[in-house]
């Protein structure tokens, strides 16, 4: 079979490699029928996650068809349509145990495309499948569904809820790649007052209006700051969403969010940035970070089963499942390509 093959920081070849088995009694095997790429796959390629040897098949994001199950897996049968999930969960260590599964020390945790070998395959491995994958009701398309592996529990569960939105709340969210723009999406869930929504591409701050943000603004060419006193009487926002990963856009957040508030980091950073909390230890701010649990995925489930989320217009392009070469030149270059989310199907 043919999957996406990281060579090395700028290296990528879609490639011929070896068909993957049942490993542990507990994994389970699938037909890989739609996968997108994570902007976690840039920093990846960028060299910004070093964990990532060279040979690994990228990706972590993925509906299939079980083709396979091991002897441990109770759950599954073959020809299930699942949803695998982008977090690996064993269910028995402490992390486990209390939710956490993005921490998990058993094994599994964000694995696939960083530890082991990913989803950007004509078949993939799945550890832990009865914990890590999701049936999905026939009304649910393969291009929903595959936004429900990572951008939206990420998006909900280290921006939103470690942000603590509320009702009336001014929120602002620095970046509009899919995890801003998911951001978007699940913070409208608690009624904020404002959503403002900073980006340099001038197709995703569209798309940000479109997905329910009031204000945009145009990085480097209008002053981030200022737009967000004007809005708040000075005060600055309640919370503020890093979704980019740079020291510049984690810095910009620390001089927006108003005393009190919370800044919410879920990009993934490469490089240092500075704290500075000389400015900050007196303004009572609140910073969180995280990596997702997928915790909230049945529940993200459930809400687009009954209409409650309008992913309908974040996958903007669209490729055949040998289309990576040009899929990620399309998702690298928003500015140029207006891509959102990209998906390849079979």
């Amino acid at each position: 079979m043919k999957g996406l093959v990281y060579g090395g920081p700028g290296s990528r070849s879609w490639t011929e490699i070896p068909d993957p088995g049942i490993q542990d009694p507990r994994d389970a095997v699938i037909r890989v029928d739609a996968v997108t790429i994570c902007g976690t796959d840039l920093h990846i390629l960028g060299g910004d996650v070093p964990e990532v040897a060279a040979g690994r098949v990228l990706g972590h994001e993925a509906v299939g068809t079980v083709v396979e199950t091991g002897a441990g897996v109770a759950g599954l049968v073959e020809g299930d349509r699942v949803l695998a999930s982008c977090i690996s969960a064993c269910g028995i260590c402490r992390y486990c145990r209390e939710g956490v599964y993005g921490q998990c020390r058993g094994g599994g945790g964000w694995i696939l495309g960083h530890l082991v070998d990913g989803v950007q395959s004509e078949y993939a491995r799945i550890p832990f499948a009865d914990l890590s994958t999701y049936k999905l009701p026939e009304r649910v398309s393969d291009e929903s569904a595959v936004l429900l592996a990572d951008i939206l529990p990420t998006s909900y569960e280290v921006g939103v809820l470690n942000g603590r939105v509320r009702p009336g709340d001014t929120v602002v969210i620095v970046g509009a790649g899919p995890i801003g723009l998911a951001a978007v999406i699940t913070a409208r869930l608690f009624s904020p007052a404002h959503i403002v929504v900073i980006d340099k591409a001038e197709s995703r701050l569209q798309a940000a209006k479109m997905f329910g943000a009031d204000t945009t603004v145009l990085a480097g060419a209008d002053d981030p700051l200022a737009a967000v006193q004007a809005l708040t009487g000075g005060l600055g926002a309640d919370v503020v969403m890093e979704a980019v990963g740079t020291p510049q856009t984690f810095e910009l957040c620390t001089t927006l969010v108003r005393p009190g508030g919370r800044v919410a980091n879920i990009g993934v950073h490469g490089k240092p940035a500075a704290l500075h909390l000389e400015d900050l230890w007196i303004r009572d701010v609140t910073i969180t970070t995280g990596l997702v649990d997928t915790y909230s995925t049945p529940k993200l489930l459930d809400m687009l089963v009954a209409g409650q989320l309008d992913l309908g217009h974040m996958v903007t392009h669209r490729f055949a499942l040998d289309g990576f070469a040009e899929a990620y030149d399309v998702f690298a270059d928003p500015v140029r390509t207006g891509a959102l989310k990209v998906v390849l199907s079979r």
